[in-house]
């Protein structure tokens, strides 16, 4: 089973159009936010349906030091999953996902969902979650959003997209639902899996160094 994009080269950086963040002349504002092309080939036999996870593992565990522009996040600060896409009962038909197909643009109180594309579900991502306690973006964030990571994090962010071949047509999962929700109703059914990844930062040392 392999998992490639033709969006950027695998653990290579990502190109800004994919974040939903980028530096701005002044600090950081919303980017183009597209999700990126992904195709996949040699899927084990039996495979009935696909399941798609982005997750960062970089996030930082507590939210003291994020974005105070007189101080770095320390880079040994625990950290934590946060879920950029989750999609499920994707067709096993189906090849590739087109760049652009499912996200452009960072939609403020979230993109609709559960129903989507080709027949598939997507669940919340976690920007549901960061974004609760503000009155003009809150809501549920359905589908793809992408990197937005702490401008002041000491660490560049990973992302990581995997594709899993399940055993069961539909995940037995109803109304909306998170990708650790996912990870637990799919374990008993997952057939293979593949990854493709990628790394971000709006830390502005971190640029220049890299």
């Amino acid at each position: 089973m392999r998992l490639w994009s033709d969006s950027w080269p695998n653990g290579e950086p990502i190109p800004e159009r994919y974040a939903a963040g980028r530096l701005t002349g002044e600090g950081v504002g919303f980017s183009d936010n597209v999700n990126p092309h992904l195709a996949w080939r040699a899927l084990p036999p039996d495979t009935r349906s696909l399941a798609l996870i982005c997750h960062d593992f970089d996030v930082p565990s507590r939210g003291d030091d994020v974005n105070q522009p007189d101080r770095e996040v320390p880079a040994d600060l625990p950290r934590v999953d946060f879920f950029h896409w989750v999609l499920v009962d994707l067709p096993p038909t189906l090849a590739q996902i087109s760049e652009g197909e499912f996200s452009r643009g960072f939609t403020a109180r979230g993109k609709p969902g559960p129903a989507s594309l080709h027949g598939a579900r997507q669940g919340v991502n976690d920007y549901t979650g960061w974004f609760a306690g503000d009155a003009e973006m809150a809501g549920s964030y359905f589908g793809y959003d992408g990197p937005f990571p702490p401008f002041n994090d000491s660490l560049v962010h990973h992302y990581v997209f995997t594709l899993y071949a399940l055993a069961v047509p539909r995940l037995e999962l109803d109304g909306s639902f998170t990708g650790a929700q996912v990870r637990q109703a799919m374990a008993p059914h997952v057939l293979g899996s593949a990854t493709h990844s990628g790394t971000y930062t709006l830390n502005r040392r971190l640029r220049q160094t890299t």
